[in-house]
């Protein structure tokens, strides 16, 4: 059985039509649906964590700790959830976080997601690591906003390179990820011995052949032993600064997890701030991000924009995190999962289950726009809350 969802995509005065198995109803749904469907090493490296995965799993469970304490008798009639990240106005606050190697998860890879961002309206981050060079991405986008991933390498020459083939390609702003001085111990990827598939390549390093990769041990992954060894682990503030007058773009540094580190993002210049712990993925035993995410928004004190990733899975989630001062959110695993289910019409589905769920929540909250669920007292408070009344 399959479900015909038509979107409209208003700048081309089209209508999309998009097929999806019926029955998925909620993020769950594509979770379950495409956990069934994705062979053993990609469905692990995209679903597991670091280590014991304390902090994957507190990244979801941490938002049942907030509650949502609704005005009535609000006029419901009305609802919008437009928005602005960086004076970019978009329709939603629901964003695509950077996630890689696409073509894992379907044929056409990050091009099937970047239209499905697209056809939904949301902003999507381009990954480095990416099986389709950032160059095509963009171009699929027809315009559409996107910004681009970066990870700072010991070729200080490569990551230079990669930064203006972004601003030539036409990308927003750059995100440097700052949570990753070394790769965490992602012991499913181990065992596994993960390595990308042959025919899969980083299609933004053109002198990173599959074949110089290391191959797998009993020990450990190739691919971890691999890009652990590339990445700069003498990344400092310092560097931030520097690249924020290397480049033409607004920087955003993502993985913020402490207010000193925020303070130091908004001296060393950048224009943002995503308070990530990788998903899971880095080190564990971490806090959940939404229980980070009212520190680090109350430290900038308004000076940067301040988003959030980590645990996303339903409407109310977002609503909690705009609630608790974020600016928007981003999603990655969702997007995955509805890529893997039914490529870019899986995309757009699971963007339009967020944003549904979200504007339900919204209207039997009383709160019509995004503003105003900032602006609500208490609208969302930690269940400590009730234990003071």
């Amino acid at each position: 059985m399959f479900l015909f969802i038509f979107l409209r995509n208003f700048r081309q005065r089209t209508s999309i039509k998009m097929v999806v198995p019926s029955g998925l109803l909620t993020i769950g749904d594509y979770e379950k649906s495409a956990t069934s469907l994705l062979p053993v090493h990609p469905r692990d490296y995209y679903n597991g964590g670091s280590e014991d995965e304390v902090t994957l799993r507190e990244n979801k469970r941490a938002f049942d700790d907030y509650t949502i304490r609704p005005f009535c008798l609000c006029d419901a009639s009305k609802c919008s959830l437009s928005t602005s990240f960086l004076s970019t106005s978009l329709s939603h606050p629901i964003g695509i976080a950077p996630t890689a190697f696409h073509r894992m998860a379907h044929p056409d890879g990050e091009l099937a997601t970047v239209r499905g961002a697209k056809c939904s309206k949301s902003l999507m981050i381009a990954s480095s690591w990416s099986t389709i060079p950032l160059e095509d991405m963009k171009k699929q986008s027809n315009g559409h906003p996107m910004w681009f991933q970066l990870y700072v390498y010991k070729d200080r020459v490569l990551t230079e390179s990669i930064v203006r083939r972004a601003e030539k390609a036409g990308y927003t702003a750059i995100v440097l990820t700052v949570d990753t001085p070394i790769l965490g111990r992602r012991l499913t990827d181990t065992r596994n011995r993960f390595q990308l598939p042959s025919h899969l390549k980083f299609a933004n390093f053109a002198s990173v052949a599959q074949e110089k990769m290391p191959s797998a041990s009993n020990e450990s992954s190739a691919f971890m032993n691999y890009v652990s060894g590339q990445i700069d682990p003498t990344l400092t503030w310092k560097d931030v600064k520097e690249l924020t007058k290397a480049t033409s773009l607004p920087v955003i540094v993502k993985g913020v997890m402490r207010a000193e580190d925020a303070v130091e993002a908004v001296n060393s210049g950048v224009k943002g701030i995503i308070v990530s712990n990788h998903g899971g993925r880095q080190i564990d035993s971490g806090p959940a991000t939404i229980h980070i995410l009212r520190e680090i928004v109350e430290a900038v004190n308004g000076k940067v924009e301040v988003w959030m990733d980590g645990g996303i899975r339903n409407g109310r989630d977002v609503f909690k995190a705009l609630a608790l001062g974020a600016t928007g959110v981003f999603v990655g695993r969702p997007i995955l999962w509805g890529l893997t289910v039914a490529g870019e019409a899986g995309v757009s589905h699971v963007l339009e289950i967020l944003k549904q769920e979200l504007e339900y929540t919204m209207r039997l909250a009383g709160c019509p726009t995004i503003e105003s669920i900032r602006e609500a007292k208490d609208i969302v408070v930690h269940k400590s809350f009730f234990a003071k009344l």
